[in-house]
């Protein structure tokens, strides 16, 4: 008879390796942790990177479209205005802030028990947050007081007329746009709906102008003359045939003899002395006036007594008597305008298939400068800090 002795209970326990386990609670609660743990690594190394450069690309165009978008919509709607005398009001954008704050934080945490008859047991907790925060701020200044005056009331300099024009400008437009007589010869002009037609010799001297300066036979310079500026305009000595008689025409016409080939430029209406350009030029307030004239209001408001009919322009109209700025209204403008402002009920446009009236229109902000300083001022201040 063969017996058999019952194992010892150490026997027993070493039967029961710890691979046939199941996992524990406790594992994957180290496991949480730990990704947990490279999780709030990660966040801490892209917190060390700065989002500042990547914002400047895009906040610079975008600034600068809505800066530009801006303008020409008060001076459309301020020439609206004007049309329907009510008063102009300008605002100025002195800086734009524009501050960025982004945060990010990560929390993790856990818990494991050992029952003394059961399975381990255990929670895990694991939270990622992030904010992100834009706050610009925008300056504005309303122009009012001097400023106001000098901006819109006193006349654009001469010498700041034919800089431009010496730079490249056109001279068949900087011309009509912004002179309102050379040496007395005057230049159309529109008050009230009341048409004043040019002097006979006004548009061939901007003709004879515009060709003088394609011939790059034109040139100016500022000297200082009794702690004075005087601008003196000068024309090249040896010219072709063709400008040299554009140059005789002007000087002709204008009853100018020149010292050494200089005219000397004066903001006057009158001539003094023979080698003297009087330049009696307009204001911004005029500009505005002049460009208002052609809008095409409603019929009913001129019906109403709210403003006075567009002129018709006259029957053997010179090219430059066209509106300069063609102005529509409307119920609601197009989907393609290139400005637009909205003035009581209507809406009023420029179209964007309107090349000549675009480039007028953005001209005036460069009239608008010369104005008020005589150069082109800096541009607002865009400042952008990030945290």
């Amino acid at each position: 008879m063969i017996s058999k002795r019952p194992r010892s209970l150490s026997q027993t326990r070493e039967a029961c390796t710890p691979c046939a386990r199941p996992p524990s609670h406790a594992h994957t609660l180290r496991f949480l942790s730990v990704g947990a743990a490279f999780t709030v690594l990660g966040l801490m190394l892209a917190a060390c990177s700065s989002i500042g450069p990547g914002t400047v690309p895009r906040d610079r165009i975008d600034y600068v479209n809505a800066l530009s978008d801006s303008w020409k919509n008060q001076m459309l709607l301020n020439i609206v205005r004007l049309r329907y005398a009510d008063a102009p009001t300008f605002m100025d954008i002195s800086s734009v802030i524009a501050a960025y704050t982004m945060q990010g934080s990560a929390q993790a945490g856990g818990a494991a028990a050992l029952g003394a008859s059961g399975p381990a047991t255990g929670t895990a907790s694991l939270g990622v947050g992030a904010g992100y925060n834009d706050r610009p701020t925008i300056s504005y200044t309303p122009l009012s007081g001097v400023k106001f005056a000098k901006s819109l009331l006193e006349p654009i300099p001469p010498a700041a007329i034919f800089s431009l024009i010496a730079a490249g400008y056109p001279a068949k437009f900087v011309l009509p746009v912004t002179v309102r007589a050379l040496n007395g010869i005057y230049n159309r002009s529109m008050a009230g709906g009341e048409r004043r037609p040019s002097d006979p010799e006004f548009y061939p001297l901007v003709e004879a102008f515009q060709r003088i300066q394609l011939s790059r036979a034109f040139n100016l310079r500022i000297d200082k003359r009794e702690d004075e500026a005087v601008a003196i305009a000068t024309f090249a000595p040896r010219l072709d045939p063709e400008v040299q008689r554009d140059i005789e025409f002007v000087r002709k016409t204008l009853n100018l003899k020149s010292e050494n080939g200089e005219v000397l430029l004066n903001n006057s209406a009158l001539q003094q002395s023979p080698n003297e350009l009087a330049v009696l030029s307009r204001s911004m307030i005029e500009i505005m006036s002049e460009l208002s004239s052609d809008i095409e209001v409603p019929a009913e408001d001129a019906s109403d007594g709210r403003t006075y009919a567009t002129p018709e322009p006259p029957a053997n109209a010179s090219p430059y008597d066209q509106p300069r700025v063609r102005i529509h209204s409307g119920s609601s403008p197009p989907g393609d305008a290139f400005t637009s402002a909205r003035y009581r009920d209507h809406w009023y446009w420029v179209s964007d298939q309107d090349f000549d009236s675009k480039r007028s229109l953005t001209f005036l902000l460069l009239f608008f400068s010369l104005a008020e300083t005589g150069v082109v001022p800096e541009a607002p201040v865009l400042t952008i800090p990030v945290q």
